[in-house]
This record gives C-alpha cells, sequence and structure tokens, in this order.
C-alpha cells in the first residue's frame, strides 16, 4: 500500500499537552511523601569503586580449575572446551570465535 506522506498528519500533540495538563493537576492535588524505595542493591556497599582495596574480600564461590578437556584461550581468555581449538601457536590455543 502506497503511503502520501504529504498528506497532513494526525496532531498527536494536542493530546499529549491535555494529558500533561491533567497530571499536573493531580499531582498538586495529591499529597506527596518525601520518603524514597532504596534497594540493598542500591547502597554504596553494593558498589565497588575502581582501585578500591579488596585484598581483606572473600571470595563467595567455588573456583574450579580447568579440566582436562578444557583450555583457555589465549586471546579471548575464555575457557573452552578442546573441541573449540581453532589454531595452536607453540603452547599458545586460539579458539574459534577469535578466529573468525
Amino acid at each position: 500500500m502506497a503511503t502520501d506522506y504529504d498528506a497532513p498528519r494526525n496532531n498527536d500533540e494536542d493530546k499529549e499537552a491535555e494529558s500533561l495538563e491533567a497530571l499536573q493537576a493531580n499531582r498538586g492535588s495529591k499529597s506527596q511523601s518525601a520518603s524514597v524505595d532504596v534497594e540493598d542493591a542500591d547502597t554504596a556497599e553494593g558498589i565497588d569503586l575502581p582501585g578500591a582495596d579488596l585484598s581483606g574480600e572473600e571470595l563467595l564461590i567455588r573456583v574450579i580449575p580447568p579440566q582436562e578437556d578444557e583450555f583457555t584461550c589465549s586471546s579471548c581468555f575464555l575457557v573452552r572446551h578442546r573441541s573449540q581449538v581453532a589454531r595452536q601457536k607453540g603452547d599458545l590455543l586460539f579458539c574459534r570465535e577469535c578466529e573468525d
């Protein structure tokens, strides 16, 4: 179906202006509270700043060393299955994604 781009368009700005005026009128009539919902993740304790001293922190997860059928890609440093080896240069192994 062809579209006539020169035809006058519906003016939705009037509807938006009316709804904006209605929202402002409703806002003035309702009482607002000064309390703010704060989640645990929003606190400063949940944020790691760059250069922060993390030497006293303990890992909360168990780290498993690479298995015999896995390797660490020398380009992206991800642990991958041996079937993903695309190239070996000396002792360095590279995955298929990095070689594409």
